[in-house]
């Protein structure tokens, strides 16, 4: 060890003493973990903030290794970039200044199920005029396959 116990002999000038040249590492882990804790738990909170319901579908999930900018409208028709609130003539300048006019941005269109079909064209047709060409529409995953039913015909046949 770096330091004398009271088993070994002192030597009195003879020798100096080496410094501990151990790291005690526990207080370090113990605060990795804390942080650990504390990410876990804070990361699903920054999501976007805006709470839409979200149609349900039957489809794959998209895959893409860029950070995706959402736009959302929700139940009463307002338009969000991220989680602020934008008006419709608003939007394409907002979109500009924050990507740069970068075209090949991914862009997450979301709505509430309860907007109009026509509300959610014209909020994509002002991002489609404005140049931006990666446009997706996000759905909830409906893993049950209760989502859709087949119509029958009379008769029993489909």
């Amino acid at each position: 060890m770096a330091f004398n116990t009271p088993h070994q002999k002192r030597s009195f000038g003879h020798r100096k003493t080496r410094p501990m040249s151990e790291i005690n590492v526990t207080p370090f882990v113990d605060v990795m973990l804390v942080l650990l804790i504390i990410f876990m738990v804070t990361a699903p909170l920054l999501t976007v903030g805006v709470e839409v319901d979200l149609p349900k579908t039957r489809s794959s999930v998209l895959q893409g290794e860029d950070e995706p900018l959402a736009v959302s409208i929700d139940a009463q028709g307002q338009v969000f970039i991220q989680d602020t609130m934008v008006e419709l003539d608003g939007l394409i300048p907002r979109l500009d200044a924050i990507t740069g006019r970068n075209p090949s941005v991914r862009i997450f269109m979301r709505a509430d199920r309860t907007v109009s079909y026509g509300q959610v064209m014209q909020v994509m047709s002002q991002i489609n005029r404005a140049g931006y060409r990666k446009v997706a529409l996000l759905t909830k995953s409906d893993v049950s396959g209760k989502g859709h039913k087949k119509n029958k015909k009379k008769g029993g046949q489909e």
